[in-house]
């Protein structure tokens, strides 16, 4: 299966990415005061924490447990010198759900992040993923 996107330069330190359906995205590299739009480093732990979420939310219905709403927030530490690549990444999923149990929970969150998530398979071998979760009960 290939996948393709194409860029556009808009500036120094901003581009446009189309997919193929024709969805734009802008990226940008500025500053954090002249910040608008995600890093590429951003987008990429973005795209590992929503990756796993859609995993997730599939196990959890497929069991046919109560399922509300996920969030998440993540973190990543990159290293200091170049390639400045995520040596860590963090991620803490909060599940709504009145029936789902802590065992299940970790899980379904480990089996996405290491076996189903593409996105997480793509990552340097070398760089540790953690993940912990919160139930919310409704």
């Amino acid at each position: 299966m290939e996948v393709k996107v194409s860029m556009s330069y808009l500036d120094d330190e901003k581009y446009s990415v189309k997919n193929a359906s024709d969805n734009e995205l802008i990226i940008d590299m500025y500053a954090k005061e002249k910040k608008k739009n995600l890093s590429p480093m951003e987008l990429l732990l973005s795209a590992i924490t929503t990756c796993a979420a859609v995993e997730v939310v599939s196990m959890i219905k497929k069991r046919k447990r109560d399922f509300n709403d996920i969030k998440a927030e993540s973190t990543g530490v990159r290293a200091d010198s170049h390639p400045m690549y995520y040596k860590q990444i963090n991620v803490m999923y909060e599940i709504y759900s009145s029936d789902l149990k802590d065992n299940e929970a970790e899980r379904f969150i480990s089996l996405a992040l290491t076996k189903y998530c593409s996105v997480g398979s793509s990552i340097r071998k070398d760089t540790k993923v953690n993940h912990s979760f919160k139930i919310i009960r409704d």
